[in-house]
């Protein structure tokens, strides 16, 4: 399609990243939305809400993050929220337009929780009963949650990789990131969706960001989402409290949303935190990069957010849809419209390879 083809690989190598990511930008923003083309309708855009089930007292140490017990910041620790309470706010989202429903608990890792389990369990087998997509942060998960979570009727879990292997420990040392791609590993062999990314203005260089997406796009199976989220400064955080940190600004994002839709071609990419800072033209850029979700709702666990209505108002004059449930990228219709040749499909837990050939159209 236009001169480009797309491919589905595992085997990304960081210079070929980086590659792309260095590309001037109108032919990045070109070269994306190309691709976004041959596996996405670009008039759809994913409505996500993300709630705080248990807000505050992490014990981790992330600089960044409003809810550490180390960082002395406004938010204060709650209890977990009652099993109905949640699903009340479950049915809200929906009724707003949204179609995927995201619990997240500040906590380092389940652990031996057992009671707060049941009721997470019971959450989830709640919202998924309203046909909605589900999905859970939770910190960090053995085989064992990750296989209750999955019966209960969890669609994914998210567990952000933050940035590069290398930038990390500067970042974080209460877990490693190897610890980080265990969970990943046992989401996966539960056969739930990975939902993995990271974050832009943690005084990270670019190689950093490049390294970040080359993780990401050699995993065995891809990311099923990207959330890509430019850093919420919060007083009283280590990073919200340096003056010389880099302010992320549309061009980053964009940049950073166009290299993922073209390395991970078959991933949704998610607009996540930091929307409130850009306006409706910057964000109007980074969908037209690639991007094909976003969290919704005026609150994105403890920072502010875009309101539901200030999102309805967008999307109505972008003349964008919700993306609908369940409903994963497309293959057939650029084929059947001989834009695109599907030359090979490898199976395993989902489509891992699907090489795409643009057509002489």
């Amino acid at each position: 399609m236009a001169g480009y083809t797309s491919t589905v690989r595992t085997d990304w190598t960081k210079p070929e990243v980086a590659e792309i990511y260095n590309l001037p930008m109108h032919e990045l923003m070109y070269r994306a939305a190309t691709v976004h083309r041959m596996y996405w309708n670009p008039g759809e855009v994913q409505q996500c809400t993300l709630l705080s089930i248990k807000t505050g007292g992490c014990t981790e140490d992330c600089k960044y993050c409003s809810q550490s017990v180390r960082n002395k910041t406004f938010v204060k620790p709650t209890p977990t929220m009652k099993v109905q309470e949640v699903l009340e706010a479950a049915r809200r989202a929906k009724e707003a337009g949204s179609t995927r429903f995201c619990m997240g608990a500040a906590w380092r890792e389940l652990g031996g929780k057992k009671n707060a389990f049941k009721h997470i369990l019971e959450m989830v087998s709640g919202v998924n009963g309203m046909g909605l997509e589900v999905c859970a942060t939770l910190g960090m998960l053995n085989p064992e949650q990750a296989r209750q979570l999955k019966e209960a009727g969890l669609s994914a879990y998210n567990h952000n990789l933050d940035t590069s292997p290398e930038h990390y420990p500067k970042v974080i040392s209460t877990r490693s990131y190897e610890e980080r791609l265990e969970t990943i590993k046992n989401v996966r062999e539960a056969g739930m969706s990975v939902c993995c990314g990271g974050i832009l203005g943690l005084g990270e260089e670019e190689s950093d960001r490049v390294g970040l997406l080359h993780v990401l796009a050699t995993l065995e199976v891809h990311p099923e989402s990207v959330p890509i989220n430019a850093l919420v400064a919060v007083k009283g955080t280590p990073l919200g409290d340096q003056e010389d940190i880099d302010q992320v600004d549309a061009f980053d994002m964009a940049r950073m949303i166009a290299t993922a839709r073209i390395v991970m071609p078959r991933t949704m990419v998610r607009l996540s935190a930091g929307r409130l800072s850009f306006s409706d033209a910057e964000q109007y850029m980074m969908f037209s990069a690639g991007a094909n979700s976003i969290f919704n709702g005026d609150t994105l666990l403890t920072t502010s957010n875009p309101a539901f209505e200030k999102d309805t108002a967008l999307f109505e004059k972008l003349g964008f849809q919700g993306k609908p449930a369940h409903v994963g990228p497309m293959v057939s219709k650029m084929e059947l419209e001989g834009d695109v040749e599907i030359t090979r499909v490898v199976k395993g837990m989902q489509e891992v390879k699907v090489e795409q050939v643009a057509g002489a159209n």
